[in-house]
């Protein structure tokens, strides 16, 4: 990965710093850009969050090939990893990559390594109608993400995501006060239980609702319809002194498993994050900053071998916790 993220560090140079490691110290305020908005606390809330949750590490067993595969929402993953949805690479990536060339190496490389990336939105149109293109090159295999905009332009971009062949559909809810869409006068708004239970239902696929961070507003998501939900603070870029999301997660499992699908976000780095989060409860895990570092520093293969890394780190993880199965993971797995 070494070349890969030194390269990322030229194209993308004052956007991300692309540091040893991506804590958000680094980037403090930067948004557009990488960083987290204003004093960065809620980006770098998430990180510390999962930084210091210790792991048990358990060597008696004979875990000698643990199981990393899992099913969700209908899907099969090799491991429990969502490419998350980032976008607009002109004005948050340095822009020397395309768009398309950006999220279609993002998908090729998920789909090439039995994972699945998910598409982003905003302004320009180009960055939800390049999602969209490279979900159609890879026969529907990704995620499209619509931003919670006024009625006309949601339910034409709904309508075109469905045509793309994606099964699964989401909203980044929290979304909703992203200082970069303010910024180029395009209103995202967030929205009643009522109008999201008929925003759900006017859509033939499932439904993810990301930007989840307390268990009542995880309730409300499932009474809205949704079969997936993502604790997420938006990468700390829309809400300043957020805690991290792997200190809400805990509570909003124990409210909604069982009941839909639960994702997280928010500071995963490595396969040990991965695992520390399923242990809090999460089915999966979305991974959003590294993927894009890795897109754009060496396009699809420069992807695949985030994945390749991801899963040697989760794999060892999984042999050193003694746990033998990615659907299986619990608190058992952490040290308190």
């Amino acid at each position: 990965m070494k070349s890969t993220r030194d390269n990322a560090r030229e194209l993308m140079k004052g956007y991300c710093k692309v540091c040893p490691v991506c804590n958000g110290n680094g980037c403090v305020g930067e948004v557009p850009g990488m960083g987290g908005l204003g004093t960065g606390s809620s980006f770098k809330n998430n990180f510390k969050a999962l930084a210091d949750i210790k792991l048990n590490m358990r060597t008696i067993h004979d875990f000698c090939e643990p199981d990393t595969s899992l099913n969700i929402m209908g899907m099969k993953l090799d491991i429990p990893v969502i490419a998350a949805p980032i976008g607009g690479v002109s004005f948050n990536m340095g822009g020397k990559i395309e768009e398309i060339d950006y999220i279609s190496a993002k998908l090729k490389a998920c789909a090439a390594k039995g994972i699945i990336g998910c598409t982003g939105d905003g302004v320009p149109d180009f960055i939800h109608q390049s999602g969209f293109t490279a979900i159609e090159e890879v026969k529907g295999h990704g995620i499209p993400f619509i931003k919670p905009w006024e009625e006309s332009e949601l339910y034409m971009k709904l309508e075109k995501a469905e045509k793309t062949g994606a099964k699964i559909i989401g909203m980044d809810i929290d979304a909703a006060g992203l200082i970069t869409l303010k910024k180029m006068g395009r209103p995202v708004t967030p929205k009643p239980i009522s109008k999201l239970r008929s925003i759900i239902e006017s859509v033939n696929a499932d439904f993810i609702l990301k930007g989840i961070m307390t268990p009542d507003e995880a309730k409300m998501a499932i009474d809205a319809g949704a079969k997936g939900i993502v604790v997420s603070n938006h990468g700390g870029r829309v809400l300043d002194s957020c805690p991290g999301t792997a200190e809400v997660l805990r509570e909003i499992s124990k409210a909604v498993a069982g009941q839909c699908a639960i994702m997280v976000d928010g500071g995963v780095r490595t396969g040990i994050d991965v695992l520390k989060m399923l242990a809090l409860g999460a089915d999966a895990v979305m991974i959003g900053r590294p993927f894009s570092i890795a897109t754009i520093g060496g396009l699809q293969d420069g992807a695949e071998k985030y994945i390749d890394q991801l899963k040697s780190e989760f794999t060892q993880a999984m042999v050193l916790t003694g746990t033998a199965r990615a659907d299986s993971v619990n608190l058992s797995a952490l040290y308190y």
